[in-house]
């Protein structure tokens, strides 16, 4: 994962200049003078927008991995997993100019990412591949028949969740994956909690009946 996540912005230095938003000329002068790490997320955003050397690089280094896992959760395969964060960063650092900081940076690059995700899958099952370590079992301890059956139920579900309405299979792989809050999906959304909760309940009965079969 970590040579496919690689980030560098060789594939946007031909893109115009970012423009920076007005910021209080004291605020600036303080964040040119810190090092990147030390930036909370407003004075990082600002670095960005000021063209910065390597402050974008640290964005991307700080969100890649939830980035990366969101994706994987939508489209089932690390190798589009890889493309769509990668999608998704350039398309963060076209867009930054139009961050208000109304919402987290995180929550900013997470709706950047179900667009990017809803967009390019669609109704057909995802890929299988095998399970690993970020499905929280302890592979070490199971038999080989375990870890099969496992990695069949998983692909499954993924195919399942591959079948929802997309506001539905959002809120899926948010709240159970990423272990949202409503009000966080919604942010993400740009939706209401309510919508939130009924999308995620009838995500619920539906994959239920797409499962039914799991216990017989």
């Amino acid at each position: 994962m970590g040579v496919a996540l690689a980030w560098t912005l060789r594939d946007v230095c031909a893109s115009p200049p970012l423009r920076a938003a007005r910021v209080d000329p004291a605020d600036t002068m303080m964040s040119a003078d810190a090092p990147l790490t030390d930036l909370d997320e407003r004075a990082l955003v600002d670095a960005c927008l000021a063209n910065r050397s390597g402050a974008f690089d640290l964005v991307v280094e700080r969100h890649r991995r939830s980035v990366y896992q969101l994706c994987y959760r939508f489209v089932g395969t690390h190798e589009d997993a890889s493309d769509l964060s990668q999608e998704v960063f350039l398309r963060a650092y076209r867009g930054l100019k139009n961050f208000r900081g109304q919402s987290s940076l995180s929550t900013w690059l997470y709706r950047i990412g179900v667009n990017v995700c809803l967009n390019r899958v669609s109704a057909k099952a995802p890929a299988v591949e095998a399970i690993d370590a970020r499905e929280f079992v302890d592979a070490a301890a199971e038999s080989a028949s375990d870890r099969m059956l496992r990695a069949e139920r998983s692909a499954r579900v993924r195919a399942a969740i591959a079948q929802l309405p997309p506001k539905q299979r959002a809120a899926v792989v948010l709240r159970t994956y990423h272990e949202m809050s409503h009000q966080e999906i919604a942010d993400v959304l740009g939706s209401s909690v309510g919508a939130v909760k009924a999308n995620f309940f009838h995500a619920l009965g539906s994959l239920k009946r797409l499962l039914g079969n799991e216990d017989g």
